[in-house]
């Protein structure tokens, strides 16, 4: 069951167990591996200025429960804990340790962030621990996978997803003035660095970029700034939070440009608030990319991905909103990490986990858009890399163009 650390992680629910496949049948080769159990755990930002990705680490363990209630695999319960880290590196780093040094986990599982993520990478590795399925697209997930082979991530690296949104506006507006709002880390450094190589020789550039620090109360100046510089595109790169004061704080200044928001803020249902009721029609138009499956989108009423994920999250995640698109991706990971512990033998190991998540290839997770796969091999450290272009049209997102496919690293 999870431990709670703080106040905080007592309202996220109680306790955790799960089930994990029938690779685990007889083995205390490493620890977390028991008869009857396996844990893992990972830190997730409960509170702060990143809570609303809570949500990720509540729809991987709903995912998880479901698994459970099956009667798991080979009788092997999993123990998902999750600690509150506030999207704070310093407070992830004494997190995990605990994690791994008292909790003894089998492996790190779904930690949220880059720079949370890079702040524990190098001891994880050290000690051999996975640190599997990172929730983050830092592009160094894959380039420096070799020096890091006990890392792997999850959704399309930022580089791809810039380079996506650079290729679009070049297309879409001809000689485009482009203003970035970014978080300084690696983070919104990725997105910003891809989406000036898409621009290219377009003729089209980036006039104005303005960062923020995730400690910082608002992006208001930054904003104004960029307003000032005469562009016609926005492009946001930002969590949540800043990335509703982004729309705000546009609109009151009477700015105009087209909106490119990028996928970790690019939801339903951050749209919807930013939207302020439907009073900011700033938000209409706005382009985004998404691996995906919408909840509130009306094509995927009748879909059995769908009608399970709110099954479940009815269940197992009681009272949590199913309008929340962070819920499908939690269950989409849970989904995948399920199929990955399957394909383990009967002698589970950190060696052989790692070894089987850079072998993947699964087509159908019933979470994400048809089409888009989940795989790994030689050389290729990203699972997921298609994604979806999108516009919000009149509430709802619209699919623009085709599923884009980056290389795979």
């Amino acid at each position: 069951m999870i431990r709670r650390r703080s106040a905080a992680v007592a309202a996220f629910g109680a306790a955790l167990a799960f089930v994990l496949p029938a690779a685990f049948a007889g083995s205390t080769a490493d620890p977390g591996i028991s008869a009857t159990a396996v844990v893992i755990g990972g830190t997730s930002p409960l509170t702060g200025p990143a809570a609303s990705y809570a949500s990720v680490a509540r729809g991987a363990n709903a995912y998880f429960q479901f698994v459970n209630s099956r009667g798991g695999v080979n009788k092997r319960r999993i123990e998902y804990r999750i600690v509150d880290d506030a999207y704070n590196p310093a407070q992830t780093v004494q997190a995990v340790r605990r994690l791994v040094e008292q909790d003894r986990v089998f492996a790190v599982f779904n930690t949220l962030g880059t720079e949370s993520n890079l702040a524990i990478r190098d001891y994880l590795n050290q000690v051999k621990v996975p640190q599997l399925f990172v929730a983050s697209g830092a592009t160094t997930w894959g380039r420096d996978a070799a020096k890091y082979p006990w890392t792997i991530g999850f959704q399309p690296s930022y580089a791809a997803e810039g380079l996506v949104y650079g290729q679009y506006i070049a297309r879409a507006r001809k000689q485009a003035k482009v203003a970035v709002l970014f978080q300084n880390d690696d983070y919104g450094k990725d997105l910003l660095a891809s989406l000036k190589l898409g621009l290219g020789r377009s003729g089209s550039k980036v006039v104005a970029a303005e960062a923020y620090q995730v400690t910082s109360s608002d992006v208001g100046s930054q904003v104004a700034k960029l307003k000032a510089s005469g562009a016609n595109v926005f492009c946001i790169f930002a969590t949540p939070t800043f990335a509703i004061q982004a729309y705000v704080f546009a609109n009151r200044l009477g700015w105009k440009p087209l909106v490119v928001n990028n996928a970790v803020s690019g939801t339903s249902n951050i749209m919807v608030l930013a939207s302020e009721g439907g009073k900011n029609r700033l938000v209409e138009g706005t382009v985004t990319t998404t691996v995906l499956k919408d909840p509130t989108d009306p094509r995927w009423k009748k879909d059995a991905g769908m009608k399970q994920y709110r099954a479940l999250l009815a269940k197992y995640a009681k009272g949590a909103n199913p309008d929340d698109v962070y819920h499908v991706y939690g269950m989409a990971v849970g989904y995948e990490t399920v199929s990955l512990f399957r394909r383990l033998g009967a002698t589970p190991t950190r060696t052989a986990l790692m070894a089987r998540a850079r072998s993947i290839s699964s087509a159908k997770n019933p979470f994400l858009l048809p089409g888009v796969s989940v795989k790994t091999g030689k050389g290729d450290n990203f699972p997921i890399q298609q994604g979806q272009l999108q516009r919000w049209t009149k509430g709802r997102f619209v699919a623009v163009g085709g599923l884009w496919t980056s290389k795979r690293n």
